[in-house]
């Protein structure tokens, strides 16, 4: 099926004539000029941190007469009665948009409102969901789930994401309920995909049965159900209160109900997020000494399994402060690496984790979302007091940060052992859009073998749990259909990403998807000019 994204003149998004999308025909220039940009730094202002006190519970903002400024999000989070209200009603509405407050609210149930940008006039609008799968783990049942739901209310594609997740597009409002509610009944969730939480929590998505592998996956469950919240908000909505939960491992519920140091609100359905939750969106990757297939310096924070001799996890090394987003013409705002913070043994990580994550709850600004990640926090402060706040709230000081090895861009493509008698193919996708004939002959693969999935930060696809015998039958179809090994693919592509962007994504300033091919075409002809024709 030709999507929006695709190269037809034009494509209808099922299920509403009036959204027409025009494709793009390419990025096309007559000259080249020589571009100059005069660069001028300006200091993001921040109000005086108070001293750090030698105490053992945190040290709390100083409480002042006059009220603190805060941003319009935040007002609407406060009064939402822990983020139903006014999204419980808007969806009620014949109106196939909900109002401004609703908006903001919906992003925390793991959708975007959006609307055809290439329209002009009245607006069509749509709605983009999102998945939270940890590691990028997709059971059988929950990939067929949203293949189908592509079909029948979305635009006929899945769209992988670098955070390891899917995107469907196209939904209509008066289908939300019922595609939310299809993805909860089948081993999926779409709560915390968006919002001012704790996102989709990244680990190696190789399906590889090592103990340190093991132990990351393990780890990024665990803080993914540590930072859930809790206060059913999500299930009142869309499934009318009913929960669809699976049991928590004993350390999570622990590590969740603790408060010996002040990380928590006693007497709230949302004991770590409260009711104004954090004041902007929270990213956490797990890892292996190595394999940065998660890009760990990315993240607000970065977890990296450290092992002993034998193999065995001992504890890990942790990051924070990363963050490649900026605002667009306000050079105050930045992208920053992340930088150690400290050691901490295996037992302590979600109680770690926790003290983080609250320090950028009571610290970080909520005046301007501009500043409010946890990047321009540190920034402000310093690793130093940062480092000195956290360990108020996580009651001990860290140990010193370990020695890494180098890291290493891992893709996990082709066709590797996974260390228990099975196979696992990574398969390369353009941008991460499935659609079309790779989209059919990917479910018939996968239904067929019954293959669990992972979704890589690369926005690659990995075919798990792979019997040998099935190796040289599924290599076929895969070929039949495109889906190459990695060798018979140009490099340039296999690194090559774009966002979604035109004609759906309200944040756009220009395109992305629909130009990059012509981009890279364009690229590879210069490199065939030169006479450079492996570029590796």
């Amino acid at each position: 099926m030709t999507t929006p994204f695709g190269t037809a003149t034009s494509t209808v998004i099922s299920n509403d004539p009036k959204i027409r999308v025009q494709s793009f025909t390419g990025l096309k220039s007559s000259h080249s000029l020589a571009l100059t940009r005069n660069l001028r730094v300006f200091p993001v202002q921040f109000s005086s941190p108070s001293l750090i006190r030698a105490v053992s519970t945190p040290v709390k903002p100083e409480t002042t007469t006059t009220e603190p400024k805060r941003s319009k999000v935040e007002i609407f989070k406060e009064q939402s009665n822990f983020i139903r209200y006014p999204l419980n009603e808007e969806i009620l509405t014949d109106t196939p948009n909900i109002n401004e407050a609703a908006t903001q609210l919906i992003k925390f149930h793991g959708s975007y409102q959006q609307y055809n940008r290439d329209e002009r006039g009245t607006r069509s609008y749509s709605f983009m969901l999102r998945t939270k799968n940890p590691g990028g783990k997709v059971p059988n049942q929950l990939y067929l789930t949203m293949d189908d739901l592509a079909d029948q209310f979305g635009i006929g594609t899945l769209r992988l994401t670098t955070r390891q997740t899917f995107q469907l597009h196209g939904v209509l409002k008066k289908n939300l309920k019922t595609v939310m509610s299809t993805i909860i009944k089948n081993m999926g969730s779409t709560l915390g995909a968006c919002g001012d939480l704790n996102r989709n929590v990244l680990a190696p998505a190789a399906p590889l049965m090592t103990k340190e592998y093991l132990y990351a996956q393990e780890t990024a469950d665990n803080i993914a159900a540590l930072l859930t919240p809790q206060s059913g908000f999500y299930y009142d909505v869309w499934v009318d209160g009913e929960r669809f939960l699976t049991s928590e491992p004993p350390e999570v519920v622990k590590a969740r109900n603790d408060n010996s140091h002040g990380t928590n609100f006693p007497d709230s359905p949302e004991p770590i997020y409260g009711t104004q939750f954090l004041p902007r969106k929270f990213k956490i990757a797990v890892t292996v000494p190595t394999d940065n297939s998660v890009d760990i310096l990315t993240n607000d924070i970065g977890v990296v399994v450290v092992s002993d001799v034998n193999g065995e996890p001992q504890g890990f090394n942790i990051y924070v402060g990363g963050g490649m987003g900026r605002t667009h013409r306000l050079e105050a705002t930045f992208p920053r690496l992340a930088e150690p913070l400290g050691y901490v043994p295996k037992e302590d990580i979600l109680y770690a984790i926790k003290a983080i994550v609250a320090t950028q709850r009571d610290h970080g600004r909520r005046d301007d979302r501009k500043y409010s990640r946890m990047k321009y926090l540190i920034s402000s402060w310093g690793i130093e007091k940062f480092r000195s706040v956290v360990e108020q709230y996580y009651g001990k000081k860290f140990e010193p940060f370990l020695e890494l090895p180098e890291w290493e861009f891992k893709s996990h493509l082709g066709w590797h052992e996974q260390g228990d008698g099975a196979l696992f193919c990574g398969l390369h996708v353009d941008n991460g859009r499935i659609g079309g004939k790779m989209k059919k002959t990917l479910r018939d693969v996968i239904e067929k073998y019954n293959l669990n999935v992972r979704i890589t930060p690369n926005q690659n696809i990995i075919l798990c749990d792979i019997r040998r015998a099935w190796r040289r039958p599924i290599t076929t179809v895969l070929a039949q259909a495109g889906l190459l090994h990695p060798r018979y693919v140009d490099p340039l592509n296999l690194t090559a990403m774009a966002c979604p962007a035109f004609p759906l994504c309200p944040l756009a300033i220009t395109e992305a998807e629909r130009g990059i091919p012509d981009i890279l075409k364009r690229v590879r002809a210069v490199f065939e000019k030169v006479c450079w024709s492996q570029v590796q």
